[in-house]
């Protein structure tokens, strides 16, 4: 199974700040530039929810 990082908007919608911490982590996770993100949007556009791929599980 593989391991994945998840962030959502503090209030419902992401701000930039949440965006870069998001980055930040997802690189200390081990994430590569070049891996695609995943997001979920809102009706008029907000992202909501990021998520990208970290690698594989140990299991």
């Amino acid at each position: 199974m593989g391991l994945s990082l998840r962030f959502t908007g503090e209030d419902k919608d992401m701000t930039l700040d949440e965006l870069a911490e998001f980055v930040k982590k997802a690189r200390a996770g081990g994430a590569d530039g070049d891996q695609n993100i995943y997001a979920e949007l809102s009706t008029s556009g907000k992202i909501k929810v990021v998520t990208v791929s970290l690698g594989e599980d140990d299991d």
